[in-house]
């Protein structure tokens, strides 16, 4: 890391800039650094200092404990970039807050301060980072009016809802090295403790709305817990109420900047705060930070209807005339095709103005007809063969679906899709996945005065288990700059990118044209060519309604060994 800071230290020296807090570190080309600040507000106090952001922060944050990334090329470019602002990999404010006063002129129902590591953020937010906060801002349009609502119902500040920004960035993405999910990031233990449920079908913690409250009760919780200090609780939220309690009995004070100077506390639940405080200042007041003409997303708006069966999410979508896509965005506790089976009487959201529409439609639906696929997971001793006579479907289908290349080799307690109809997509198998991308940390690059036990208790692993995945036996030695892997997952997946390419190459297909010929039916033509009718459909753009006439061509895709 020495070579990071050789370079400016020459530069320096050499007269080529200035790192003197009144003008500007020069920025890479790819970054914007039209840094926005807020005029001195109060005539107590000086103007503030423009915070120098390092250089270092800059030439290599993807080095900064997050180290190279094996779902890289799984993420989009905006969830990339956000988790890397939401990281704070590449953040680094002062030590000490310095003065801390009250902001004039702006009326919040938090306590909202300033001091020099808000106004870092503050900086930061509309200077490097002002391309991922704008798409921030714009995203929250979609969420904060209700939080809002929610958080009014239950007696908290409203304005506490931006904290969902500061955990999440409203990336509906979102999942953390720590198995924290959804806007507010819950782990699995605390969104249970709050009632949010998680199996394979849902996880409320997406869901908007129920996260929100459990939000909403376990930060009031923490209010009560600290006597009514928001900071503590705030802090909490980030930490755990234990580690707060902690950190207030080691340091025996109850400010928040005092127990910020120690080293107990992490950096991330030290910078939690000051990150939430100039969020504040800045969706306060946008067009002061710059932030003009945003593009923000619609605020929140449909309706509740309830289904008495397992029902298909396409389904809903075309009984609604609106897209699967929309379907699945107002209900995003669901990771898979359909509605939880065995959850009588589930209700949905779907988009304003089309209850009336669906409910007529969806009571027309017999309810053998409202799910078109069966979840099977495989247990030892099953085949193909008498998984198809029990649910009555063939064995082709079985295959065409779940894309088996070897029918005699199943494995025991991997999942199928049956189809259940004649016509199917491959639209479930496409989500027998989590349908977000997770963002679980898998490598960490070491820090000067870092040791095994903290890097482990950071990642809430075992000293064995660095250990064994790191091959370093009994030793202790690590170094500054050396990578390790820090979870099961990152050391399994150079194992598994090896036998995934040693997998055989799949089959080679052609093109052929088709003409229909009398009596012919999807149906006959998909089972002949081994393919399904929904990839027939698509391949030749024909409507769910299509009516086959001899003589029409069709291009179908089929496996170079078939003929026809």
């Amino acid at each position: 890391m020495k070579i990071y800071w050789a370079l400016p230290a020459f530069l320096l020296l050499s007269g080529c800039f200035s790192l003197t807090p009144d003008k500007q570190v020069a920025a890479p080309a790819v970054i914007k650094r039209k840094v926005v600040v807020a005029p001195p507000r109060s005539p107590v106090r000086t103007a503030p200092q423009r915070p120098t952001f390092s250089v270092m922060a800059v030439a290599e944050p993807a080095a900064v404990e997050t180290g190279p990334s094996p779902l890289a090329e799984e993420l989009d470019a905006e969830t990339l970039e956000d988790n890397l602002i939401l990281s704070g990999a590449d953040q680094f404010p002062p030590e000490n807050e310095g003065l801390t006063l009250l902001p004039d002129d702006m009326v919040f129902d938090f306590p909202v301060v300033e001091n020099e590591k808000v106004r870092y953020y503050v900086d930061y937010y509309t200077g490097p980072a002002r391309g991922t906060f704008t798409r921030w801002l714009q995203r929250s349009e979609r969420y904060v009016p209700f939080m809002r609502k929610i958080f009014e119902e239950e007696g908290l500040p409203q304005d506490l809802s931006y904290l969902a920004l500061v955990e999440s960035g409203f990336n509906d993405k979102a999942y953390s090295w720590a198995h924290a999910v959804g806007p507010w990031q819950f782990i699995e233990s605390t969104g249970n403790h709050y009632g949010l449920s998680n199996d394979w079908w849902r996880d409320e913690r997406r869901d908007f709305e129920k996260s929100t409250r459990a939000a909403a009760k376990f930060l009031s919780d923490l209010y009560d817990r600290f006597d009514g200090d928001w900071y503590l609780a705030v802090a909490a939220y980030n930490a755990g109420g234990g580690k707060i309690s902690q950190a207030v009995r080691k340091y025996e004070t109850r400010d928040f900047w005092e127990l910020t100077r120690g080293s107990y506390l992490q950096p991330e639940t030290k910078n939690y705060l000051p990150k939430l405080l100039a969020v504040l200042t800045i969706a306060k007041n946008p067009e002061e930070y710059g932030f003009v003409d945003l593009d923000c997303l619609a605020p929140l708006d449909y309706d509740l209807v309830t289904v008495s069966d397992v029902t298909d999410l396409d389904l809903v979508a075309k009984l609604c005339e609106v897209s699967y896509d929309e379907i699945k965005a107002l209900n995003p506790e669901l990771k898979r095709w359909c509605t939880p089976p065995g959850v009588d009487e589930y209700e949905l959201r779907i988009p304003a103005g089309k209850k009336e529409l669906f409910e007529e439609r969806y009571a027309q639906v017999p309810p053998d007809r409202r799910a078109n696929y069966k979840r099977h997971k495989i247990a030892s001793g099953d085949t193909l063969g008498a998984i198809a006579r029990k649910y009555n479907i063939r064995v082709d289908d079985i295959i065409d679906l779940n894309d088996i290349r070897n029918p005699r080799s199943l494995k025991v307690g991997s999942d199928l899709i049956l189809p259940l109809h004649q016509s199917f997509s491959r639209l479930p198998v496409e989500e027998m996945q989590d349908d977000y991308v997770r963002s679980r940390r898998k490598s960490y690059t070491v820090r000067n005065g870092d040791s095994l036990w903290s890097i482990a208790r950071r990642f809430d692993v075992s000293e064995k288990e660095l250990r064994v995945w790191n091959k370093l036996g009994w030793s202790n030695v690590i170094r500054p700059g050396q990578t390790l892997v820090v979870s099961s997952k990152g050391k399994s997946s150079q194992t598994a990118k090896a036998a995934s390419s040693a997998k055989p190459a799949a089959k080679a297909t052609r093109k052929i044209i088709y003409q229909v010929k009398s009596g012919d039916t999807l149906w006959d033509i998909g089972r002949k060519y081994s393919v399904s009718t929904s990839h027939i459909k698509r391949w030749n753009k024909l409507a769910e309604n299509h009516v086959l006439r001899p003589g029409d061509k069709l291009t179908l895709m089929v496996h170079d060994e078939r003929r026809g």
